[in-house]
């Protein structure tokens, strides 16, 4: 445990708002915190470091009193305090902003922001004042919503932004932020920071988690570092990326994205690609997207908000519909729609919002990682369960899934955690073809270069990889190519060699251009012409180069 580190010169006076001394939590089989301190001045950020699963999570719950803790004990400017709930937090002027959302999708913006707290008139909700309060708020963080919105008709990264602006509305001394910027584009990144410096000057104190590393100097003044519950190191936020992430992971790091590549990229004239996409035309989404991906390939996908990266991936998939084109996978076509012929024919996907799509948050690890191959296991009705648990556990191990057992909920599990269950219900499955939509969203340092190393074995073995990242580093690092996308349609394709940022994010707004390396596939000959490809939605986020 290194000493602490000293506070800048312009909080150093300025009043302790938080401290907690010797914190212990334990759970069924797992001790998430022990003996963990931590303290947090007016007009300071202090981030929070670790890998998932090291105890950040339930720390910060125990600030907003979703978790009490067994051992120790939180001070409030100076005072002791017991935190029983949200409102004795909201008391207390702690506000917290989780990484999993807390909105309720059939309210509105408004509605959500204001949430027990609704102005009223004559005994009546103020409706006309409180949706005016919220579009205040919604334009201090910068972003372009009607308050009279339902929340489930937004994207991931305005919905983040919401909560943002309902954190705000507490005039709060402590502002929690549990990775707020992982689902933001750089451009809504940095009004985030502007949003955060303002409130360190008028002497709010931020907690911050973060798995960005590159934003720790660039707004925080301390970091503390957890690793398996216990407090490991108090540095300055100046400190080198490298000793960061010894402390996080208790080793160091050489390779960030260990692509392994033998010989260059895998395209063999005469080798027929595992997924073949043609012409793939969604009114109004996307439009004429053809692209190939062949064994033992990475294709990287990169693309700004709106882009139509997620949506185009979902077809292929058969979750969502589209109105033209074809998807073949090694070499037959797949009927349109249908996510159990894609399953069958091995297409496999993760996606972007692991715990809406990708898992049963009440079932076990067990049961999520069988849920592919619960047909399979089944023989005249009955489930073969002790052959589910042999191969559950076989994968569990193979990715290194943190947990007390193959019977705790999955939603107890850590975000990074969580993602690995993902992806091994698909290595169990057997997948030829994996789309990945933002693989490591919300994971740690550590957990990342594991799943890379993962992406290389799989297509050692023969596998291909579609990867959707707006983390654009990492789109550059992984890829044996990078196709960008731009207003729902391909606007380019670049090789390994020649695939820059600034190449990537030119083609991405439109004012560079590329000639494939490699013929992209044909378009259908059934594809519309549409006028209108401005994409629905904002489920994308944009590529982060860096901030």
């Amino acid at each position: 445990m290194t000493g602490p580190a000293p506070v800048s010169d312009t909080v150093q006076d300025a009043p302790e708002l938080l401290r907690v001394e010797g914190i212990r939590k334990a759970f069924p089989g797992v001790v998430a915190l022990d003996g963990v301190d931590f303290d947090l001045r007016g007009g300071e950020v202090h981030v929070l470091l670790g890998e998932n699963g090291a105890g950040k999570s339930t720390l910060i719950k125990m600030f907003s009193g979703a978790h009490q803790p067994d051992a120790g004990r939180i001070l409030v400017g100076g005072e002791q305090v017991r935190i029983h709930g949200a409102q004795d937090a909201e008391r207390l002027g702690i506000a917290t902003i989780h990484q999993e959302f807390n909105l309720v999708p059939d309210l509105t913006v408004a509605e959500n922001i204001f949430l027990g707290r609704q102005p009223r008139r004559f005994g009546l909700i103020d409706r006309k004042q409180m949706e005016a309060d919220a579009a205040e708020l919604l334009a201090r963080v910068g972003v372009d919503v009607s308050p009279r919105v339902r929340c489930r008709d937004l994207g991931i990264a305005r919905l983040q932004m919401v909560e943002i602006a309902k954190a705000l509305s507490l005039h709060a001394r402590v502002l929690v932020m549990d990775e707020p910027t992982a689902v933001l584009t750089s451009e809504e990144v940095e009004k985030l920071f502007t949003i955060v410096r303002g409130l360190r000057a008028d002497g709010v104190g931020v907690v911050f988690i973060t798995h960005h590393l590159e934003e720790i100097a660039a707004l925080g003044d301390r970091v503390s570092v957890l690793r398996d519950g216990r407090s490991v190191g108090r540095v300055p936020a100046s400190a080198p990326e490298d000793e960061l992430v010894r402390l996080m992971v208790g080793r160091s790091i050489e390779q960030q994205y260990p692509r392994e590549r033998s010989g260059g990229t895998p395209r063999a004239d005469g080798d027929a690609p595992l997924l073949r996409v043609r012409g793939l035309t969604r009114n109004g989404v996307f439009h004429d997207v053809g692209f190939e991906v062949r064994a033992g390939e990475v294709v990287g996908v990169a693309g700004l908000v709106g882009a139509g990266r997620t949506e185009v991936a979902r077809a292929v998939f058969g979750a969502d519909p589209y109105d033209a084109g074809t998807v073949e996978v090694a070499g037959r076509a797949l009927p349109r729609h249908d996510v159990y012929a894609a399953m069958r024919a091995g297409i496999g996907l993760v996606p972007e919002d692991r715990k809406g799509q990708g898992l049963v948050l009440d079932a076990s690890v067990e049961e999520n990682l069988g849920l592919v191959t619960l047909r399979a296991a089944t023989r005249a009705g009955l489930v073969d369960r002790g052959a589910q648990r042999t191969a559950a556990e076989r994968i569990a191990g193979q990715l290194g899934v943190r947990m007390a057992g193959l019977g705790q909920h999955v939603r107890t599990l850590s975000g990074g955690n969580q993602q690995k269950v993902v992806i091994g219900k698909w290595l169990l499955a057997q997948a030829k073809v994996l789309i990945l939509d933002e693989p490591t969203r919300g994971v740690d340092v550590g957990a990342k270069v594991e799943i890379y190393q993962l992406v290389n074995e799989l297509t050692a073995a023969g596998h291909a990889v579609l990867m959707i990242s707006s983390d654009l580093p990492e789109v550059l690092g992984m890829s044996d190519r990078v196709l960008v996308m731009a207003h729902g349609r391909l606007a380019g394709e670049l090789d390994a060699a020649e695939a820059t940022q600034d190449a990537v994010m030119a083609l991405a707004v439109g004012t560079g251009s590329a000639t494939a390396t490699a013929t992209t596939a044909p378009a259908a000959t059934d594809a519309p012409v549409d006028n209108d490809n401005t994409p629905a939605g904002d489920a994308k986020e944009d590529s982060r180069g860096n901030h």
